[in-house]
């Protein structure tokens, strides 16, 4: 596991970029609650040259928009099969498995996980994601896991500093 060589911070949002509730109002419109700081976290990440990529099972109008606020820049919904559509995206972009990071929490992000370099997981993941893990964030889902990991990852790559200066 590298640190220094990652890329792309590939993200799932129900559990992870969220809470994991799914609420549906009367109208049946579905709204989701995303953490202000991951947003913050992303934005910083994308300035010093990290890109990110929203790979869900799941296909939410919310979830445009946020990705849409926070420019990133690959958002694939409704992807039953998040391993294969990964290594696909890999190979079209001339990206190693070294150079991938994946924050998940539950059973349909184990594969992708094994095909990323570095895997990571909100405190309140299932358990099986947390056997798996390189880091199992301190933080939920949805309460700032995915700006914990990119923290780390910055660190790591010593552009921390130059986030904080930038912001």
């Amino acid at each position: 596991m590298n640190l220094a060589k990652i890329k792309l911070i590939v993200l799932d949002v129900d559990g992870t970029l969220t809470d994991g509730g799914i609420y549906i109002d009367n109208n049946g419109v579905e709204t989701k609650k995303f953490n202000v700081k991951d947003g913050l976290g992303i934005v910083t990440a994308q300035s010093v040259g990290l890109e990110f990529m929203i790979l869900t099972g799941r296909t939410s109008f919310c979830v445009e928009k946020r990705a849409e606020e926070l420019m990133i820049k690959y958002v694939l919904q409704g992807v039953k099969n998040k391993a294969d559509y990964l290594k696909t995206f890999a190979t079209q972009n001339n990206l190693l498995s070294e150079n991938i990071a994946y924050i998940g929490d539950d059973l349909n992000d184990l594969l992708a996980m094994r095909f990323a370099g570095v895997s990571a997981c909100p405190k309140n993941a299932a358990q099986e994601i947390k056997d798996y893990c390189d880091f199992i964030i301190n933080a939920n889902g949805g309460d700032g896991a995915v700006r914990e990991f990119i923290e780390i990852i910055l660190k790591e790559q010593n552009l921390w500093n130059i986030v904080i200066e930038n912001v």
